[in-house]
């Protein structure tokens, strides 16, 4: 996360009213380091952790929704939709259908 995007955030979260909370344990060598890291960037252990699992989030959650192709698979993607004469197999008529049938 660069520094603005990082001020950004923590700005949100001091004006946003922060009732949920995390709890977890870990090692003392551990909390050493993210100690460190924090003091390292200027930042509160708090804002700190708060930043950091927020961009691995995500980081994650973007990597999910995200498929990237290669350029030869994305030239062969592309080819077979173009493709006007293609029919679909059973199992594209039956993942269509499951589709229609979750999108109610």
């Amino acid at each position: 996360m660069t520094p603005r995007l990082l001020e950004n955030f923590l700005m949100a979260s001091t004006n946003a009213k922060q009732t949920a909370r995390l709890n977890f344990r870990l090692t003392p060598d551990l909390k050493q380091t993210i100690e460190e890291a924090a003091a390292e960037l200027g930042q509160t252990v708090t804002d700190f952790a708060i930043s950091t699992l927020v961009q691995t989030a995500r980081k994650v959650i973007h990597e999910r929704d995200v498929t990237i192709l290669s350029r030869r698979d994305w030239e062969i993607f592309t080819e077979l939709i173009d493709d006007s004469s293609a029919k679909p197999n059973a199992a594209l008529v039956a993942a269509a259908k499951r589709y229609k049938k979750q999108a109610r």
